[in-house]
């Protein structure tokens, strides 16, 4: 659990209604036949199991019952066994915990409870008073009574009592009665334990849930040391590990907690939770916590990832490790030394170049679980499937659901059974799992795009909410999953299974070992040979004007997504790896890209090749890194093309994100190869940490020198998944016809045909002539599989420009325009022209000191994706402050509004006029 850091102000309401113990009926409020009303009995069985399974108690939008359905299947398929409902967002749970639940919320729980029995799935329902509960008022303690009551009418008989993240005092009528907080929680506790009979699961969840809550430490806590002597032997205690999100929980640390508590804890581990930052996602292996502690828990619950896909991993690798040592057998007289000797080898063959801790775990390798974790998900991809995760289903709505059960059999062996889908992904991949094609009339395939229609109905417009970023909810708890193996299994089958499945078939890495060209290619054959590799065809994006192409009959798709690869799950998880280390494949990234940035001086334009050994590591390893780069947007790709919505919906926010980062990253790379000065350098300023986002991107976005500048890397994501790519790379002199092209047509959208079709380069000339002439060192351009869409160019400082322009460009340019006779009234042309034979005022000196460098950036109007924008301004004011520079302007015509709300949105703001500013003309200026 997440501590909530904000604090509820709410206090126990005084003179409350006295309330039997058994239901009363309430309007509105749920209550079942007398024959149940009574005080619940627990049922017993004798040996207690071990607890072991997820928790929902995250802060944010609660999963849908769909999906928790869901989640009961995978618990039963991996071998896992417990359910704690304790969503922060069900206010009956936490904020308003004394209200009872109303007759249709009655109903969803009930068939909750009963479909959680229906796989064999605990079901623990978690009630949270702590935030305003008067502990010494009977009426309160009656009421908390009467709330559990209504709850084991619906069929539930395991229970929890929370305490976590509440203020640690209580108030001046419980401090008449109680000795301590502690006193009070644990006096309450065990009242509602016995009340309800002493249920054979029933779990306290403590105020100090963690060593780091402990004062003054664990051993020591008075709070702890009352918990372990007054809380009655039959309940047992939640406990997070030595930190609220434990990196390693040792066997030490839990035989000191459990000393202390006089009991073995119930692990709630929040290795994978992610509410507390929105940018991170968990996706790598359950690790740190070895499987000696599992006969010495009484169970593991995890806390996962908010959005319920991304979890797959996380609960699957879970099972995994608990299935290893199911049975609390020290590992020594598990296995056998042969059995040992092979894991030991091929936990060492893991670990081998790798930057990891070694394992040690005889049992369990992280790395394998996580192999085999992937490639069951592998196959949860292909399967066409579509629900809205972010709404709950009410019911009588309308249902546009089509049945494909019969029509789709999922690949790669999964067990997995959809019944319904909502939309069909962009590309059709029925070739790959039905034998038979799937009829047309029934499920209608749209090659090129998959936007929604303007006449969309309302079941569109819910998908496009479920694609928002989250809001600015408080983090909190977990969720769990399981392995796919049959309970019949034991121990030295599982590992038999895990060992055969890491010789049988080796992952494939990411390829940066091959031999680079690059010796023999100059810098901008390189990139412009590479320049499409990052580019694929339009998926999802609307198209202008363009009907969506179906294929007929006897007709061939345009464009056939590529399939998703283990490798491309692989890339995904170490990008996504766990909340303290990334993935090997992310570090070698950040390693490249830092080693890179140290060492670009003996590529700069100003080093002329005096070490062409260093030159040449430098353009290796750069290549080397851009194909990294290109794995990583061909995942997304890939990924984004995926038959599974309902995952992709889930993924989608992070893998964009990552995408964004990378492919700025990539683009700053290929500019420090070819362009960069020898003075470049990389101040990472003194921004507060939380300045940044977190993971992977965060520390990308550290590296660059705009590192500051956070709405630059501010990109949400689409309201609708698309695969659409876009490339950005540094600017050629080849270029510059498509680049006078954009200028020609972005002018004035509003005319007809080609502005001023005697003079086709006058635009061009006039807005970015000298820049591409003089200052090319500072330009970029943006691709799509079309061509060039979008152009960023500047000059690092504007004073020596200016004087350049005044001995070469104007001249050139006053000899290819005639001056026109200014006393006549002028068209748009000539006065485009007059402009070249005007002497123009320099800027006020006060003003270049703030803003030195002057930029100029657009992007075609076709361009539908806001992002790019903000990648195309980050990779030049990259590489204007990588140079010197500490502030840059733009100058935009008064009348133009367009580039105006533009530049506006990129974070310029218009500067005071002062004298000496040109007339005509607003200066937009932006720090860095």
């Amino acid at each position: 659990m997440v501590q909530k850091q904000k604090q509820v102000d709410e206090k126990a309401t005084e003179g409350e209604p006295s309330h039997s113990p058994g239901p009363v009926p309430v309007d509105g409020t749920a209550i079942l036949p007398d024959s149940v009303a009574a005080a619940p009995q627990a049922e017993t069985t004798g040996r207690r199991r071990f607890v072991s399974g997820v928790v929902e108690g995250f802060y944010g939008r609660p999963w849908t019952m769909e999906q928790r359905k869901e989640l009961f299947r995978r618990l039963q398929k991996w071998g896992l066994n417990t359910y704690l409902y304790a969503p922060k967002d069900d206010y009956k749970h936490r904020m308003f915990w004394r209200e009872m639940y109303s007759v249709e919320e009655a109903e969803q729980l009930i068939t909750l409870i009963s479909a959680a029995k229906e796989y064999g799935i605990e079901f623990i329902y978690a009630i949270s008073p702590g935030l305003d509960i008067t502990f010494s008022n009977q009426k309160e303690v009656v009421t908390l009574k009467r709330k559990l009551d209504q709850i084991s009418q619906f069929g539930c008989k395991s229970f929890a009592l929370l305490f976590d993240d509440i203020e640690h005092n209580i108030c001046p009528a419980d401090k008449e009665v109680f000795s301590s907080f502690a006193h009070a929680q644990v006096s309450l506790t065990n009242e509602i334990f016995q009340y309800l009979g002493e249920p054979e699961t029933f779990l306290f969840c403590p105020t100090e849930y963690c060593g780091t809550f402990c004062y003054p430490n664990v051993s020591q806590s008075p709070y702890l040391l009352t918990v372990g002597e007054k809380l009655l032997p039959g309940i047992d205690v939640l406990w997070t590990g030595p930190k609220v999100v434990s990196k390693d929980i040792t066997v030490e640390s839990i035989e000191e907690v459990s000393r202390i508590l006089k009991r073995a804890p119930v692990i709630w581990d929040n290795i994978h939770a992610n509410d507390y930052d929105q940018k991170r996602l968990f996706l790598g292996p359950f690790k740190g916590r070895s499987t000696e502690l599992i006969p010495r828990l009484k169970g593991v619950l995890t806390n996962p990832n908010c959005e319920f896909e991304t979890n797959f991993v996380a609960i699957h690798t879970l099972a995994t490790w608990y299935k290893s040592n199911m049975n609390g057998v020290r590992k020594d007289v598990v296995m056998s030394d042969s059995e040992d000797s092979t894991v030991s080898i091929q936990i060492k063959l893991e670990n081998e170049g790798s930057d990891e801790e070694i394992e040690t775990d005889m049992l369990y390798s992280p790395q394998l679980a996580l192999k085999l974790a992937l490639q069951e998900w592998l196959g949860e991809f292909g399967v066409p499937h579509l629900y809205n995760s972010r709404q709950v289903p009410h019911s009588g709505a309308k249902s546009t659901a089509i049945d494909v059960a019969s029509l789709v059999t999922p690949n790669l062996g999964s067990s997995t059974t959809v019944s319904t889908i909502y939309q069909q992904p962009i590309m059709s991949q029925s070739t790959a799992l039905s034998e038979e094609p799937l009829p047309l009339s029934k499920v209608e395939v749209e090659v090129v795009e998959e936007e929604e229609d303007e006449d969309e109905d309302e079941d569109e417009e819910e998908k496009k909410e479920q694609l928002l970023l989250q809001s600015d909810e408080e983090p909190m708890e977990m969720v769990l999953e399981k392995q796919d193996e049959p309970d019949t299994k034991n121990v030295n089958q599982i590992l038999t299974e895990i060992v055969k499945a890491k010789m049988t078939e080796e992952l494939k890495p990411m390829d940066t070992d091959k031999e680079s060209s690059a010796e023999s290619k100059s810098p901008e054959m390189s990139i412009q040979e590479d320049s499409g590799s990052d580019i694929a065809p339009m998926q999802t994006d609307e198209q202008l004007n363009k009907e969506p192409f179906v294929p007929g009959p006897n007709e061939k798709p345009l464009y056939s997504a590529e399939v998703l690869t283990l490798e491309d799950l692989t890339l995904l998880a170490e990008l996504f790896y766990l909340p303290y280390e990334h993935g090997p494949k992310a570090v070698q990234m950040l390693k490249e890209f830092n080693w890179l940035r140290a060492n670009s001086s003996v590529v700069s334009v100003n080093s002329k090749g005096k070490e062409p050994q260093k030159v040449n590591e430098w353009r290796a390893r750069a290549e080397k890194f851009e194909e990294m780069c290109c794995s990583v947007i061909q995942m997304f790709t890939r990924l984004s093309n995926s038959a599974n919505r309902t995952i992709l919906y889930d993924l989608y926010p992070y893998i964009w994100d990552i995408k964004s980062i990378i492919s700025m990253v990539k683009s700053f790379v290929q500019w420090l190869g070819c362009r960069s000065q020898s003075s470049a350098q990389f101040l990472s300023g003194d921004q507060e940490p939380w300045a940044f986002r977190g993971g992977l991107a965060g520390e990308f976005q550290r590296l660059l020198p705009i590192d500051g500048a956070n709405d630059l890397f501010y990109q949400p994501p689409p309201a609708m998944p698309t695969s659409k790519i876009y490339s950005i790379r540094p600017y050629f002199p080849e270029d510059e016809p498509a680049v006078y092209k954009i200028c020609r047509e972005m002018y004035n959208e509003d005319i007809e045909g080609v502005p001023f079709p005697e003079q086709p380069d006058l635009i061009g000339d006039r807005l970015v002539g000298g820049f591409l002439t003089l200052s090319p060192d500072y330009g970029f351009v943006l691709e799509d599989n079309e061509g060039i869409c979008g152009y960023a160019l500047g000059t690092v400082d504007v004073k020596p420009f200016v004087k350049k322009c005044k001995m070469s460009w104007i001249p050139s340019m006053q000899e290819k325009y005639n001056k026109p006779d200014s006393e006549k009234d002028l068209s748009e042309a000539e006065k485009m022209m007059l402009s070249f034979h005007e002497e123009e005022e320099g800027l006020p000196e006060s003003f270049l000191s703030n803003f030195p460098s002057l930029i100029k950036v657009d992007i075609h109007g076709k361009v539908t994706d806001p992002s790019v924008a903000k990648s195309m301004m980050g990779c030049l004011l990259s590489s204007i402050k990588a140079n010197g520079s500490h502030g840059a302007f733009c100058e935009v015509r008064q009348n133009d509004k367009r580039m105006l709300d533009f530049y506006s949105k990129l974070g310029c703001f218009e500067v005071a006029k002062m004298e000496g500013f040109p007339k005509g003309v607003i200066l937009m200026g932006r720090s860095l």
